[in-house]
């Protein structure tokens, strides 16, 4: 049985992953967190040249849906991977997904609901 940290880590290296090879380059830093029966993931610096470029020259309100649109596209094609991913590294199944990035920031949020709450063991000190 694995720690809550080594389900957290194992969840990071995941998306750090996906994210390498559906956009082309990884976050500059990922989080994850989990709570109860939901892992929080955090991104940061998660924009590639071609969408700040894109978000900069059309005009805002198009740029910034057409990047939320292609991304949650990406996401939702790649839902089954993912969550293969949180399964292996929980145990539990996945119950839905939802995703959302700020086009400013360039930060991205993934949540992840799970049928249960995953069983962990606690570390010792």
């Amino acid at each position: 049985m694995k720690t809550r940290g080594e389900m957290e880590a194992a969840i990071c290296d995941g998306i750090r992953l996906f994210e390498q090879e559906y956009m082309g380059r990884g976050p500059k830093d990922i989080h994850t967190h989990l709570l109860s029966d939901l892992i929080v993931v955090r991104l940061t610096s998660v924009l590639t040249a071609a969408e700040k470029q894109m978000v900069k020259t059309i005009p805002a309100d198009k740029g910034r849906d057409l990047l939320k649109q292609v991304r949650t596209h990406l996401i939702e094609t790649a839902r089954p991977v993912m969550e293969q991913m949180i399964e292996q590294a929980t145990g539990v199944k996945v119950l839905s997904v939802h995703h959302d990035i700020s086009t400013s920031t360039g930060e991205e949020v993934i949540l992840f609901t799970l049928v249960e709450s995953p069983p962990f063991r606690d570390v010792k000190r």
